[in-house]
Parts: structure tokens; sequence; C-alpha cells
């Protein structure tokens, strides 16, 4: 069974919403990510960390994080 589900990735000033598929069974490692969307998770988390925000763009939805002063 498989349920999708958005994972955050934070690299510096950038952050990715990334939709992937969890896989859920009755082993000891479930919830897990296919491999493939794995390597969409570090290919988004490289991509931000080279400032590549449009490859960056394709696989997530992309947000520039600003510190706030109060």
């Amino acid at each position: 069974m498989t349920r999708n589900t958005v994972r955050l990735v934070r690299e510096g000033k950038y952050a990715a919403e990334v939709a992937v598929e969890l896989i859920e069974d009755e082993g000891d490692w479930a919830p897990y990510l296919s491999l493939g969307d794995a390597q969409k998770l570090d290919a988004v988390r490289q991509a931000l960390r080279a400032g590549d925000v449009q490859s960056a763009a394709k696989l997530g939805r992309i947000f520039e994080m600003q510190p706030v002063t109060a």
C-alpha cells in the first residue's frame, strides 16, 4: 500500500516541498520511500545547494526563507 505525502527539503536559504509516495507494509522499516523518490529528494537538495533553483523547481515547489525581526 502507498500513500501520497509532501516532504520538506531545506538547504541554505531555500526550502522545497516535494511530493513523494510512502510505502507502507508490515515490516520494521515502514513507512519508507522508493529509491526513485529518495533520489528525487537528493536531486532537489543538490540543486538547491548549487543555487540551481530552476532545476529544483522542476521537482517541487521552492521557497526562499528570510529572517524576520520582531
